[in-house]
């Protein structure tokens, strides 16, 4: 059995549900949003926008991915992305021949719940991959985009194999009764340990006898729930599940997207040692070879200063909350970063530390010594 079900009581305690030896759906892509109209007024199109724009080429005619940035007064305060945004049509603005009004088709994307515009808007634009954005212009106003959309449809998850403990087959003899509850699927390692949790739904939307046989069931959740694994980083799970790493930078072989998972499975709640003294003094020695990302090298830095498998933050704030205590290790210490040149060059272009004027590199190595630590770059 490679995963377990379990719910927190009422009294915060979590109890067991079941177990099931496969999951059919937990590693799936996110559902696109639909694609929809909208319309840019007044643009002044600049960068990748102004060059889609006046393409002859029409595989050209499409900028990509498209933020549109609504200002109040002083900041930036909504953000919404045009997915695969591609131009259908243009035409001069009435009244201002300088302007266009830009019609692009697109799938809206907004984290946010708010769709209340400041009294004057402003809306500055940028396009391009998340890796490379630039500035694309501005526009006066935005037609389409600021209404309410429904939720995605939630996906289904299968457990096969299943045998249902007493809480689950209370669910199974009534589930209309459990439709709006979550519960825990719990992911094991080979060795039986937790390595991954997930939050799924315990509505019931089949349940028959198991194609395994004997007095198992295979169970359909309507709801497997939202963030599940992308089907590119399970060769990361599948790592971890032969146990915790012991070996250093065996998460170097995957890209930054799955670098970035490799971290989430050191953060989960049954990974962080208990509390106990923080070490402090001695000399860490950062393997830098493999720091082409700013994933890398929290994985780098973490394996440096506790060991392959553990956690030491995953962006500019988590490992400044790590350097104040309570991880394993705190300032002062000496770090040796090795082969440093590779991360100074990587991410020289990398801004996205509190600093917008250095690169994350050199935020990062600041920090440090900031905090009591000595940095030695080789």
């Amino acid at each position: 059995m490679r995963y377990l079900l379990a719910r927190e009581d009422e009294d915060g305690v979590e109890r067991f549900w079941g177990k099931a030896a496969g999951v059919e759906g937990l590693f799936v892509d996110p559902v696109p949003p639909r694609r929809e109209i909208i319309t840019l007024l007044g643009c002044r199109p600049d960068g990748p926008l102004k060059d889609a724009l006046f393409s002859d080429d029409v595989s050209a005619q499409r900028p990509g991915e498209v933020c549109v940035e609504v200002w109040d007064d002083e900041r930036p305060v909504q953000w919404w992305t045009l997915l695969d945004a591609v131009v259908i049509a243009r035409q001069p603005h009435p009244g201002d021949a300088t302007r266009y009004d830009i019609v692009l088709g697109a799938g809206v994307q907004h984290e946010e719940s708010f769709l209340q515009l400041p009294a004057a808007p402003r809306f500055e634009l940028f396009a391009g991959t998340t890796a490379a954005a630039g500035g694309a212009g501005e526009c006066l106003a935005v037609d389409g985009l600021f209404k309410q959309r429904p939720a995605p449809a939630p996906v289904a998850l299968e457990l096969v194999g299943c045998e249902p403990a007493e809480p689950l087959l209370a669910v199974l003899r009534r589930p209309r009764a459990w439709e709006r509850d979550w519960a825990h699927l719990l992911v094991l390692d080979r060795h039986g340990a937790v390595m991954a949790s997930h939050v799924v739904g315990l509505a019931i939307a089949g349940a028959r006898p198991s194609v395994l046989g004997g007095a198992l069931v295979d169970i359909t959740l309507a709801n497997g729930g939202d963030d599940r694994p992308l089907p590119a980083i399970r060769p990361v799970w599948d790592q971890w599940y032969q146990g915790p790493p012991t070996e250093p930078n065996l998460w170097a072989p995957y890209d930054a997207a799955g670098r970035l998972e490799w971290i989430g499975l050191t953060t989960r709640a049954f990974r962080l040692p208990a509390p106990k003294p923080d070490r402090s003094g001695g000399r860490h020695h950062l393997d830098g070879r493999f720091v082409t990302d700013i994933p890398g090298l929290h994985c780098a830095v973490a394996e440096a200063l506790l060991g392959p498998g553990h956690y030491f933050g995953r962006e500019w704030n988590a490992f400044k909350d790590c350097l104040g205590g309570g991880f394993g290790v705190a300032p002062p210490f000496t770090l040796i970063w090795h082969d440093s040149e590779v991360a100074r060059r990587a991410l020289a272009e990398e801004i996205d530390g509190p600093t917008s004027d250095i690169s994350y590199f050199e935020d990062i190595v600041q920090l440090l010594r900031r905090c009591g630590a000595t940095v030695v770059l080789q």
